[in-house]
Order: C-alpha cells, then sequence, then structure tokens
C-alpha cells in the first residue's frame, strides 16, 4: 500500500475482517458463485483462476514488470458493475477495495502510466463509494467519493468529475442533507459546463437537483429541475462514456416517481413508478426491489392500500440473497409506513409474511449487519 497523496484506498471494516472456520468457508463459496455466475475473473474477487477463464498471457508473478493497459481496468469494472447490479453491493466492495489497492495504486506513482490511470483509479473509487453506502456505510461512502473526486480532475476527465459530484449528492440526500445535495449537484453541473456535454450526466444532475429541493419542500425549483432533466434526455442518443455508468430510462422513471412523490402529485408518481418496475423487470435485481419498494410506498400514500399489498407481494420476491444493507433500510422504512394500517386485514397478513421474509434475509446478511444494542439483529 502507498502512503501520502498517492494512497487513497485503504480497507477497514469488511474486507479487514478475519475469516475463520465456517464463515470462511461460506463467504468463499459465496464469490465463487457471484464469479461463476457473472464471469468475473477470479483474482478480482480473491480467488483462484476459474475453471472458464482462458490461460492468463501474464503470469502472475509478471504482473510488475507488465502493469495491464487501460482496456483491462474497463473489464475489470464492467464486470465488477453487472455483479454489483444483480447481487449487491455488500459482497463485492472488498474485492473492488482490493482490486484498487494491488492493481491501480502503484501505477499513480509510476510517471509512464499516464493521466487514464487517474480516471481508472477515480471511476473504481467511485464504485467502491457506492459498494460502501449499499452495504450501509456512508461515512466509508463519503471518504470514497471524497477521494474520487481529485483523481477525476487530475485525470482531465471532467465528465467523470461530474459523475463524481452527483453520486456525492445523492449520498447527501441518503443522509438527510438536502442542502448538501443541492450544492453537490450544482458542482457537477458547473463542470459538466467546462467539458463536453454529456446529457445523459446533466440529466442526472438535474434530477438530483430536483429530488433534494423536493425533499426541502421547494416545489418550483424542485419542478423546474426535473424539467430541465427531462429536456436533457429527449431526443438526444446516449452519449458514450467508458467510466460513466449508465443513466438509462429506468433511471429517470425511478427518480421521477420519488421526485413527484415528494412533491405530493402521487398519481402522477405512480405513472413513473410502474414505468420504472417495467424497465426492471428484465434484469438489475437491486434496482428492481427499490423500484418496487417506491411503487408500494406511493399506492400507501394514494391511500390503496389493496394495490399496495397486491404489489408488496411482488416485492417480497425480489432477490432475497440480495446482498444490500441499503434495500433492508428501505424495506424497514416501509414497514413503518404500512404499520399504521394493520388494522386491515390484507395488510395485517401481509405484514406477517413481510417480517417472515425479512428474518431470512437478515440471516443471509448476517456477516454485513452488525447485531443492534442489546444483542438483537437489526
Amino acid at each position: 500500500m502507498i502512503t501520502g497523496a498517492a494512497a487513497p484506498f485503504h480497507c477497514p471494516g469488511l474486507c479487514g475482517r478475519s475469516m475463520n472456520g465456517k464463515s470462511r468457508v461460506e463467504k468463499l463459496a459465496v464469490f465463487e458463485q457471484i464469479a461463476d455466475a457473472f464471469h468475473i475473473l477470479g483474482h478480482l474477487l480473491g480467488l483462484a483462476r476459474r475453471s472458464w477463464e482462458p490461460a492468463p498471457a501474464v503470469a502472475e508473478h509478471q504482473w510488475a514488470d507488465h502493469p495491464p493497459p487501460d482496456g483491462d481496468d474497463l473489464v475489470a469494472m464492467d464486470h465488477f458493475r453487472s455483479a454489483d447490479r444483480q447481487a449487491g453491493g455488500g459482497r463485492l466492495y472488498g474485492a473492488v477495495v482490493r482490486h484498487l489497492s494491488d492493481r491501480v495504486a502503484p501505477r499513480l506513482v509510476d510517471v509512464s502510466s499516464g493521466p487514464r490511470v487517474f480516471a481508472a483509479a477515480a471511476a473504481l473509487t467511485e464504485m467502491a463509494g457506492w459498494m460502501a453506502h449499499d452495504s450501509g456505510h456512508d461515512d466509508r461512502a463519503a471518504q470514497h467519493f471524497a477521494r474520487a473526486l481529485p483523481l477525476a480532475r487530475t485525470s482531465g476527465d471532467l465528465p467523470l468529475a461530474a459523475h463524481v459530484a452527483a453520486s456525492s449528492s445523492h449520498l447527501a440526500l441518503q443522509i438527510g442533507d438536502a442542502a448538501g445535495a443541492v450544492g453537490w449537484a450544482r458542482t457537477g453541473l458547473d463542470l459538466t459546463a467546462q467539458g463536453p456535454r454529456i446529457p445523459a450526466l446533466t440529466a442526472r444532475l438535474n434530477t438530483m437537483r430536483a429530488r433534494a429541493l423536493a425533499v426541502a419542500a421547494q416545489l418550483t425549483p424542485a419542478a423546474r429541475a426535473l424539467d430541465a432533466a427531462r429536456r436533457d434526455l429527449e431526443g438526444v442518443a446516449a452519449a458514450d462514456h467508458p467510466w460513466l455508468s449508465p443513466f438509462d430510462a429506468a433511471a429517470p422513471a425511478s427518480e421521477s416517481a420519488l421526485i413527484l412523490r415528494d412533491l405530493e402529485q402521487y398519481d402522477q408518481a405512480l405513472t413513473h413508478a410502474e414505468q420504472a418496475v417495467a424497465l426492471r423487470e428484465a434484469g438489475r435485481a437491486r434496482s428492481l426491489a427499490l423500484s418496487r419498494i417506491t411503487l408500494v410506498d406511493i399506492h400507501v400514500r394514494r391511500g390503496d392500500l389493496d394495490a399496495a399489498v397486491s404489489a408488496g407481494h411482488d416485492l417480497l420476491s425480489t432477490s432475497p440473497t440480495l446482498s444490500s444493507v441499503r434495500v433492508v433500510q428501505q424495506l424497514d422504512e416501509l414497514r413503518r409506513l404500512l404499520e399504521p394500517h394493520r388494522s386491515y386485514g390484507p395488510v395485517r397478513e401481509y405484514l406477517v409474511r413481510f417480517d417472515d421474509a425479512r428474518r431470512a434475509r437478515m440471516l443471509l446478511l448476517a456477516d454485513l449487519i452488525p447485531p443492534s444494542p442489546g444483542g438483537a439483529t437489526a
């Protein structure tokens, strides 16, 4: 591990835990299943070469003499991103941090590497931040995002820097800092004005600004920011950028549902929430779960408890092995929203099934979610 300004990576907590006996074997099996399901090269998850991998062109002991090209960083990021969408970030966070420490950080001090290695470091550090957030460690996520921004600036990739600012805006909103979320969105928009125009990126930033303004009850500015995001995406083909995660059709639908919900425009919010679920059903288990949570939430706020219960049953079928603490937290918020309606029979019956499903999920996530005070599992 390098130190000083060129040492933006560390691995406390999740990847620093020792694993012994049965727990080590179980976790190893989980990583092997993830690697084989998503064809992630074994070394990216700290595993031996998988049986389906082609023979390596360069032996491991030669790595220091033959550092990987930028394309290998992109391949690694694509593999991690694909697995994260389906399996959640909880069990991948340590692998991404190890990849940063072992494969990327040493090249930051190599004068022959060039600026693109800083872009790779920024993009993967931002990804580690999202995985930390998905694991319930928002303080660690903020640290990763704070490290990613100067790396992106050093690379000269202003869209990537704006992308990191959008992630910081999202995190600020999640921890209840609406003013900070607006500030980060504006920072990102300022950066996009200095670089090549990528409509999907400005749409994401305007959407985050709209969400924060809606939470802050700034209704008119929020509506204007949402309109700006929609204009960004109208009739414009998505620009290709190697490091940016896509802001596809489902993403603005999902975010619009949340914004309109916070603006108490529930009928419009419902339309977008249903669209987001339909667009997510083909993949992305975590996004589908979050979209279904939003759909149930909006039905409850509209007073349509039968629709909420119907959508809620679909929600409980969403990937119970998903290693996302963020999903668990939002499920708990949804349960609190439903609890006042327990006197209605279908809701009461649903909550029984909900609690059973939650207990099963918590057993699968026991190594990711620490016990709450008093010894009970959170």
